[in-house]
């Protein structure tokens, strides 16, 4: 499959990136169970706090009554929850066992928390005891209660998170007991596999988007060959659910929620969908524009020598594969000699690279004297900071491939072609020429795209140096 051949939509952004600012799916109704999970809580142990002082002898009513106390221990107390991970949805918060623990944890604090503000004041025990005690009977039977009610409503329609099925006939059936175990969704439909193809892609996703749809429940087998799509889900603020299964899942983001009492691998949408590439973007473009302007001495030494080693330009421009397969000019200082790409055709049978996809030869005669130093230390790329300055390329990437190179791809290879190409990346940073097989550097890439983050990134970042003092794979 020919890249030339493959048609190409108006400009679509990199696989990471949102096409329009959007926010998680079904965040509102999140933020709202959160908020009044919350308030309820609040409301549980100052009504708690109030019975207690009404059982306790005037002398401490004073001073348990004082307003900043109160509040400071109510913030310790809601904090305790939230970190025990009591407001996560389902089994979560009616887990009464985890709450007891922290309302236990808090009262505990609480002591501490009397001591510090007033070391003077005595309180006795049994009014902890007692507040301890009435705060976990509170708290529990307004859970209940706030259960029940919302499982009335579900049964009649109302705040239910609305979902997409996406799994082959033979796991529809495994997949519906599980989705019935839990009254929260309203099934918005099925699709097998098929609805993630290239053809049906963009499709599947306008349904999705039409339909409001929040999250997505899919099988592994479904996406095991293709864990890219978690990116489309991703910036679609659209929640993912993969089918419980023996591998390990690629994807880093991948955490796991319970979904009728069984854990389900979930990567979870960002609340504001994409603002990492563009984090990303913003650094590429001053960092570059930074090094271009701090650089210029460098660039001009270098101009000198190449002139004064071999004749020809000082610049190498050359026709890359690019973000969604469009060619673009890669700059960089010239290397060779003037004729190496006619030369190459006659070299091509000293490849070194195993299958052939990349022509890689160490010992190129092409190679001019200064060619072979700048080489070495990758001064050669210094150009490509102009690349990415017009956004045709990213600091950190896939490297862009020459046309001799995309042309011998095969269709599963082009995923690599939906991200930003970069100057340096996993694959340079994990041998460079010393990887004499393509499907290695694919799988570098993959692993790149699947687990990238910022802190990938600056991994990345980082080790380039390390690579390049060690001059390891250069040449």
């Amino acid at each position: 499959m020919s890249y030339i051949n493959v048609a190409i939509d108006s400009f679509k952004p990199d696989l990471r990136s949102a096409k329009s600012a959007t926010i998680q799916r079904g965040l509102f109704i999140r933020l709202l169970r959160v908020a009044l999970l919350i308030l309820l809580d609040i409301s549980s142990l100052s009504v708690a706090w109030n019975l207690t002082v009404t059982y306790t002898s005037s002398l401490q009513s004073e001073w348990i009554k004082n307003l900043p106390f109160l509040l400071l221990s109510l913030g310790v107390q809601v904090a305790i929850l939230a970190t025990a991970g009591l407001y996560r949805a389902g089994l979560y918060r009616r887990d009464y066992i985890s709450i007891v623990k922290a309302i236990s944890l808090s009262s505990i604090l609480q002591l501490f928390i009397t001591y510090i503000y007033d070391s003077s004041t005595y309180i006795e025990r049994s009014t902890y005891l007692l507040y301890w005690l009435v705060s976990i009977a509170c708290i529990c039977a307004v859970r209940k209660i706030f259960d029940l009610s919302t499982n009335f409503l579900r049964q009649k329609g109302i705040i239910r998170h609305s979902i997409f099925a996406i799994a082959d006939a033979q796991q529809k059936e495994q997949l519906v007991n599980i989705l019935e175990k839990d009254n929260c969704y309203a099934v918005q439909g099925f699709a097998d596999s098929s609805c993630l193809d290239w053809a049906n892609r963009e499709k599947t996703f306008a349904y999705l988007r039409s339909q409001n749809v929040e999250e997505v429940f899919i099988s592994w087998d479904s996406i095991k060959n293709r864990s890219f799509l978690c990116w489309h889900f991703y910036n679609a603020g659209i929640t993912v659910h993969i089918l419980p299964t023996e591998n390990k899942l690629p994807f880093s983001k991948t955490q796991f929620s319970l979904i009728g009492e069984i854990p389900f691998p979930t990567i979870t949408a960002p609340i504001f969908a994409g603002t990492d590439f563009w984090i990303k973007r913003l650094f590429d473009f001053y960092f570059s524009l930074f090094l271009i302007v701090l650089l210029a001495p460098v660039y001009l030494s270098i101009a000198i020598l190449i002139k004064l080693d071999s004749p020809g330009p000082i610049f190498f421009r050359q026709k890359r594969i690019g973000l969604h397969r469009r060619e673009f000019l890669i700059w960089k200082f010239r290397t060779m000699i003037t004729d190496a790409e006619k030369i190459q055709v006659s070299l091509e049978a000293k490849n070194e690279m195993k299958d052939g996809v990349f022509f890689k030869m160490k010992d190129d005669p092409r190679v001019t004297r200064v060619g072979g130093f700048l080489r070495r230390y990758s001064l050669d790329e210094l150009p490509q900071f102009f690349n990415v300055l017009v956004g045709e390329m990213s600091l950190i990437g896939p490297r862009p491939l020459p046309i001799r190179d995309v042309q011998k791809f095969q269709t599963k290879h082009f995923i690599r072609q939906e991200v930003l190409p970069g100057i340096t990346g996993l694959w340079q940073v994990s041998g460079r020429s010393d990887i004499d097989n393509f499907d290695d550097v694919i799988r570098l890439d993959m692993s790149y795209i699947e687990n990238w983050s910022i802190l990938l990134d600056l991994s990345i970042f980082l080790r380039t140096f390390q690579v390049l003092l060690q001059k390891t794979g250069a040449y």
